[in-house]
């Protein structure tokens, strides 16, 4: 299997040249090919639109493409780029994201349990050192190294939705008139 940090170092320059914060590169089974996901961000606002999300894989593609020309396929067989914002209930990858999101709820996996829980699941109370703090919400106060977690994400609360910048409706009637027009030609 292709390597992820290898695949994150080639496209991180891509994402930085357009202005953006890579928040997470992974590979994902489909049922025909596996997806490569890539999720990044504005730092204003931690989202982007349809078309940041087409210029990122733009980017990428082109950069894959010409490592392939020159015998240096970064991924020697079949599979589909999906680019993306990271959404509302976002992953929890970097340190950052600990210290953004202090005060909302989230689920972090962990590999080596703490307190007997591989799960926490609370309120960010922060990170400082590379040691995230999470009031969770059955053993109260717990602390784990960034190191030590599998995964995270936000969990949808009535908070994070009032917190999250809404995305810009700019161009949604022209996406769907477009799309009625097509239907009509049809």
């Amino acid at each position: 299997m292709t390597d992820i940090t290898v695949l994150t170092k080639l496209i991180d320059p891509e994402a930085q040249a357009l202005g953006f914060d890579l928040v997470r590169v992974q590979f994902v089974s489909g049922a025909d090919e596996p997806t490569l996901q890539v999720m990044a961000e504005l730092p204003e606002t931690g989202q982007l639109n349809i078309d940041d999300c087409a210029a990122l894989s733009r980017r990428i593609s082109q950069k894959f493409d010409a490592l392939e020309e020159q015998g240096r396929d970064p991924i020697d067989y079949a599979y589909r780029l999906e680019v993306s914002s990271p959404g509302i209930d976002r992953p929890l990858t970097r340190g950052k994201d600990y210290a953004n999101w202090v005060g909302h709820e989230a689920r972090i996996n962990l590999i080596d349990s703490v307190g007997g829980k591989k799960q926490l699941r609370g309120v960010l109370e922060g990170i400082v050192d590379d040691i995230i703090k999470i009031d969770d919400r059955k053993a109260g106060s717990q602390e784990t190294a960034l190191s030590n977690v599998h995964s995270a994400k936000l969990i949808l609360t009535d908070a994070l939705i009032a917190a999250t910048i809404p995305v810009s409706a700019d161009g949604a009637d022209e996406i769907e008139e477009d799309t009625l027009v097509e239907e009509q030609e049809d």
